[in-house]
């Protein structure tokens, strides 16, 4: 019977060393695996926050709008992509409403600047609206931001409508 044992260790000897390399194989495969995830989570993660960026700085001139509305009905907070806004000579308490816009504009632009190649557009416009019959001129701003996610696939762009 002791003999039959020692031939058993004899035959099973580099068993052992073949279990320890599948296991490493798989452990490789499982860690390749986790490491594709976790670059995926980090990718969705910063597209997430872009987007959220983005929509913080619509929503920051659309407050400020609402606070200038006669202003932004007139006009004076449209800015196409890529224009240049008027500079403001705006200092302390003496500013027009014209003088503000230009001020939130700026300040609006240079929010928006710190996404990626971040540009924004603002158009105001007047919407029909009828209501019982009677038909009113309501002040609509269409709100625009885009940015380079290259991350999430390209150029990325929101769009907010929202009356003011």
């Amino acid at each position: 019977m002791q003999l039959d044992s020692r031939s058993f260790r004899r035959r099973s000897r580099g068993f052992t060393l073949l279990e320890v390399l599948v296991a490493m194989v798989v452990l490789s495969i499982g860690l390749l695996g986790l490491s594709g995830m976790q670059t995926t989570s980090l990718r969705n993660n910063h597209s997430a926050f872009l987007r959220s960026q983005a929509t913080v700085v619509t929503n920051d001139i659309l407050d400020r709008m609402r606070a200038n509305r006669d202003s932004a009905a007139a006009g004076d907070y449209d800015i196409a992509y890529a224009a240049t806004p008027a500079s403001s000579s705006c200092s302390g308490t003496g500013c027009s409403a014209t003088d503000v816009a230009r001020t939130n504009v700026i300040e609006w632009l240079s929010h928006v600047g710190r996404l990626p190649a971040g540009q924004g557009e603002i158009n105001v416009v007047q919407v029909p609206v009828t209501v019982g019959g009677t038909t009113f001129n309501v002040d609509v701003a269409e709100i625009k931001v885009r940015w380079d996610d290259t991350r999430a696939g390209g150029l990325l762009e929101i769009v907010t409508r929202a009356q003011i």
